[in-house]
């Protein structure tokens, strides 16, 4: 699950890392209150901020014509113009396709003078099983770009789960960002609190990018994290409602929301061959094979091990609510799952919904034979494939011949 920029700088703040002061609004009322309080408190430059679950948010253009989904405001009045000209306007950048999105919530957030930018994360490294802080003197560039040109510039350092990220690491890293005296201090404080974030969180990534030295009201320089990322782990929400709250339901794709409710790992994509299949190694073969005979996935699918036939259904009807979807193929290897509940599923939602579209299943495994019994005997047109090879060109000759 991700989470929008203001969040992520409140849960760092709860666990001890400096964010610029700010807050976020949803009405242009509430932006004049914002700014109002920043200029009261010294602050010469404000930053007003859009947000959306998408990258480039600075070089967007908004469908009106306002260029910009990121501005720095010298005044309450500039701060009320840039917020009036996001809020409720819909912004595209290179993220979110030409669609874009609608912009609900802004950040108003001080703007201090840059003096130097540095890239800060925490991530889980798979290779080793260790959780991976990773930081850059490059900061303000994606990190993929300087691992490309400058990877002597990435400084990495592995924890150990059981024990947590130690002092001397953190002073490690703070040492290798070249920081001395107050600032050395204030980031080993900083790069722990990062860490506990990432942990106590359930993150899958916590990613500050820039860090900055800033020049507070008073000249007092200070270490900020002025933009921050934070991705959660789906399968630890359980454990959070707190971060759960935060889930912004209008920038997810409405199909993905309907398919989290029965448990389904729903992914749309841009083809019209739709998927069905268990397991995600076997859905993104899948996906593989009906590209290899000249197809084009709809979506990514997957029902899980042990679905059920309301699931099945369900499945059924997120496929179908997507226009673009003119066939489909069923793949799967019954292990746990038994072919003939996906069977029955797959009888129940084509005779509910009135499908009209070319349909192919294949199915393998546990129970394959009253299964494939099922589906003959259902009296559906329903094409049957004898391997994934044979399936997927099936339901691409279908298509064609459609």
């Amino acid at each position: 699950m991700n989470i929008h920029e203001y969040q992520a700088k409140q849960l760092l703040a709860k666990h001890g890392v400096a964010v610029p002061a700010g807050e976020p609004c949803r009405t242009v009322d509430e932006a004049r209150t914002a700014a109002e309080k920043l200029f009261a408190a010294g602050h010469t430059l404000a930053v007003i901020k859009s947000q959306i679950h998408a990258g480039g948010r600075g070089k967007g253009t908004f469908k009106h014509g306002f260029v910009g989904g990121v501005k720095l405001a010298h005044s309450v009045e500039e701060t009320v113009h840039f917020a009036d000209n996001m809020l409720g306007k819909v912004l595209v950048t290179k993220q979110t396709g030409p669609e874009g999105r609608l912009v609900q919530t802004i950040l108003v957030a001080a703007a201090e003078t840059i003096k130097k930018e540095f890239y800060l994360a925490v991530l889980l490294d798979r290779a080793v099983s260790r959780p991976l802080i990773m930081a850059s003197t490059e900061g303000g560039v994606e990190i993929e770009e300087v691992a490309a040109r400058t990877p002597g510039k990435i400084v990495r350092e592995h924890v150990d789960p059981a024990v947590g990220l130690m002092p001397y690491q953190a002073r490690k890293i703070a040492s290798a960002l070249g920081l001395k005296g107050d600032l050395f201090n204030q980031a080993c404080k900083l790069i722990t609190g990062v860490y506990k974030t990432w942990w106590e969180s359930d993150a899958s990534l916590v990613e500050i990018n820039p860090l900055c030295i800033v020049a507070g009201p008073g000249g007092k320089e200070a270490l900020v994290a002025v933009d921050a990322k934070v991705a959660l782990d789906d399968n630890a929400l359980f454990r959070h409602a707190d971060i759960l709250a935060m889930r912004d339901l209008a920038e997810e794709s409405p199909l993905e929301v309907e398919a989290s409710k029965f448990a389904l790992n729903y992914i749309k994509l841009e083809g019209n061959i739709a998927c069905l299949v268990n397991g995600a190694g076997l859905a993104m073969s899948t996906m593989d094979i009906i590209q290899h005979f000249g197809g084009d996935p709809a979506n990514f699918l997957d029902v899980g091990g042990g679905a059920s036939k309301e699931q099945v259904a369900a499945a059924f009807k997120i496929i179908l609510s997507d226009p673009g979807v003119k066939a489909i193929l069923v793949n799967i290897f019954g292990g746990i799952m038994d072919c003939n509940v996906i069977a029955t599923g797959i009888v129940e939602a084509v005779r509910e919904t009135g499908l009209k579209l070319p349909l192919v299943v294949r199915l393998e495994g546990n129970n394959v034979a009253a299964g494939k019994k099922t589906l003959a005997e259902s009296g559906l047109t329903i094409i049957g494939g004898d391997s994934m090879s044979d399936a997927a060109q099936k339901v691409v000759k279908a298509l064609k011949a459609a």
